[in-house]
């Protein structure tokens, strides 16, 4: 029973993925908004918040050490399985759409200003976040600051991301709620065409929070029953099924050529979670990061330099380089395993 709810529940987000990209694209080009503004900001938040919420949870409402510990290692999770798996399955996607020949040139189509604002943000957040408290240690002035200072660099990032120059969404199939309820509405009636899209994103986004829930939770099931010890349930298995709205997102946008988009959810996402969920943790729990927490923050700031780096020298990020983001998750998994049976 639990291995068709699995598939039922994968269903429901991939299905969902698909609305939820349509009703964005849709909604990004009624509002004339850019690739830039869609995918890095509507998209990544969107996606983001599912993944987003259980920190919150385990800090205001368990509270104690426990719940902080929890919500510390959620916090640490959301970058980490970006900047891995994330990225690993848009090159994948690339690859894939490649082979069914349904783009030309086995390339990643980006605006490298875009991406290097993002990846930029990504890091300075982060890195303030997490080596800050390692070399001043119980100062909680200093996590006080640095919590707000986070906060201040989203809101500049949105700042900056809404004012720069990037591609306009380009025209995108008819919205699928629309076409369900056989809605024939004219381009000029734009305030109606835009709620039904923002209605459709919402409306996809809720169930597929809620398949994201039932993949969890059944997940857990066959985990116990197949005897994997818990912490490896919690350490590799939850964050990935977390993080299957955006994912799932990205996957689509890059098998159809939409890879700024597909990009853009991701790291937009990478810097929203640097900034938003890590200020509520500074704020208020210890901020304590240590072992296999630290490892994967450092895993997620190690990437994010190395495609800065390439970015910034080349202008451009070929498909192959993001199998590297897959070995790091990879190794990730090796040290988790050592120290679980170790």
């Amino acid at each position: 029973m639990e291995v068709v709810l699995l598939i039922f529940s994968l269903v429901i987000i991939l299905i969902c993925a698909e609305l939820f990209t349509n009703g964005v694209e849709v909604f990004g080009e009624r509002l004339s908004l850019s690739q830039a503004v869609v995918g890095s900001i509507l998209a990544a938040v969107g996606t983001a918040l599912p993944e987003t919420i259980i920190p919150l949870v385990a800090i205001f409402l368990y509270k104690g050490e426990s719940g902080a510990h929890i919500g510390i290692g959620a916090i640490l999770g959301a970058p980490f399985m970006l900047t891995t798996v994330g990225l690993f399955l848009v090159g994948l996607g690339v690859f894939t759409s490649y082979f069914f020949k349904k783009r030309k040139k086995l390339e990643v189509y980006l605006e490298p200003h875009t991406f290097i604002r993002d990846f930029s943000f990504f890091l300075l957040s982060y890195s303030l976040a997490i080596f800050f408290p390692l070399i001043f240690p119980n100062t909680r002035l200093l996590h006080y600051f640095i919590a707000l200072f986070l906060l201040f660099n989203y809101i500049f990032y949105l700042f900056l991301t809404f004012r720069a120059e990037s591609l306009r969404i380009e025209s995108s199939k008819d919205l699928y709620l629309a076409r369900l309820l056989r809605l024939n509405i004219n381009f000029e009636r734009k305030i109606l065409y835009v709620f039904l899209s923002f209605f459709q994103i919402i409306l996809a986004l809720l169930f597929m929070i809620k398949g994201a829930h039932i993949f969890v939770e059944n997940l857990e099931i066959l985990a116990k029953n197949w005897g994997i010890d818990p912490l490896l349930f919690s350490l590799l298995l939850a964050p990935i099924a977390t993080e299957l709205p955006e994912k799932s997102n990205s996957l689509l946008w890059t098998l159809r050529k939409k890879d700024i988009l597909a990009l853009g959810n991701m790291t937009g996402a990478m810097v929203f979670q640097s900034t938003f969920p890590v200020s509520i943790g500074l704020l208020f729990t210890s901020w304590e990061i240590k072992g296999l927490a630290l490892a994967s923050a450092l895993i997620a700031l190690s990437l994010g330099i190395f495609y800065l780096l390439f970015l910034k020298l080349f202008k451009k990020l070929p498909p192959y380089i993001f199998i590297l983001s897959g070995c790091a998750y990879l190794v990730y998994v090796y040290l988790v395993i050592k120290s679980v049976y170790s």
